[in-house]
């Protein structure tokens, strides 16, 4: 599948099918995170909650991943003393009330990709409520500089800054790479699709091969603070995740960024879907 370029009337929502595919495995990815979050109760465990998302998926006929579905309770959600990759993996972490937790997956079906992070919470939590609202901010920045084409270096700086300004730590950093995004692609389906690290192996092999063809034009399919990411955003689709933490608590949003060769502004970038989940939680925070 070529990838894409343009799109037809972005502003209007006309979507081309191939758009309409990514926007129908991340709708799916969500109304998986909105259905394990519902079930999350006391004593439930990281891996319990992640194996829920897996069959959860499985059910709908998904079989292959970028990644594993992941999920972070407690401190976690903000990366407390992360250190090394496997670190990121579920452990035995219990749910406790009050405690944040963020559920993470990233499905391929019939070939579309999707990667999605959705932060919760069991029962009230105000600082949770706050990251969650001021992850709003970032949304609106991200997607105007994009259509500026800054580079994606300074769009991370400004995304950086922009959480200082809020009182918020950084927590993509703690990531591989430092990435806030990396491109998604369309992926070819096999008849067996195995993992590795948790990674699918088709996925791996595409965003390997966007790495050796961007390293020979100029550009990374992986958006850090490093030099490699000092270039205008690359046409394609990214799956963007801003994530803050502040004492022990985090929360993100992670979502497909659409970015085109259009010279219209609006149709140049855009999310590819506004009916998510933070985003009606900040609609219905406006109306109310």
């Amino acid at each position: 599948m070529a990838p894409v370029t343009t799109a037809t009337s972005a502003a209007a929502g006309e979507l081309t099918a191939e758009l309409r595919g990514f926007r129908e495995v991340q709708r799916l990815a969500y109304a998986c995170a909105e259905a394990v979050a519902a079930q999350l109760k006391p004593g439930i465990t990281e891996r319990a909650a992640a194996r829920m998302q897996r069959e959860w998926l499985r059910e709908r006929g998904v079989r292959d991943w970028f990644h594993l579905p992941f999920a972070w309770f407690g401190d976690r959600t903000a990366f407390v003393n992360f250190r090394i990759p496997l670190q990121f993996f579920p452990t035995n972490r219990e749910l406790e009330p009050g405690m944040p937790f963020i559920l993470d997956m990233a499905p391929v079906h019939q070939g579309f990709t999707a990667d999605i992070g959705y932060s919760g919470c069991l029962g009230l939590n105000p600082v949770h409520d706050k990251l969650l609202a001021d992850l709003e901010a970032h949304r609106e920045l991200i997607l105007r500089e994009v259509r500026e084409r800054r580079p994606l270096r300074e769009i991370y700086q400004d995304v950086d800054r922009l959480m200082v300004r809020q009182g918020h730590a950084n927590r993509h950093r703690a990531y591989p790479f430092g990435v806030i995004a990396h491109k998604i692609d369309w992926v070819r389906q096999r008849r067996w699709s195995p993992t590795l690290f948790g990674f699918g192996t088709q996925s791996l092999k595409g965003l390997a091969s966007d790495a050796l063809h961007g390293h020979r034009d100029g550009w990374s399919p992986l958006w850090s603070p490093y030099t490699f990411s000092d270039h205008p955003p690359q046409p394609g689709l990214w799956a963007v995740e801003p994530h803050l933490g502040f004492r022990g608590t985090g929360a993100k949003f992670e979502e497909i960024l659409v970015v085109t060769d259009s010279k219209d502004p609006q149709e140049s970038a855009f999310w590819l879907d506004d009916d998510l989940p933070h985003v009606r939680r900040w609609q219905e925070e406006k109306a109310a």
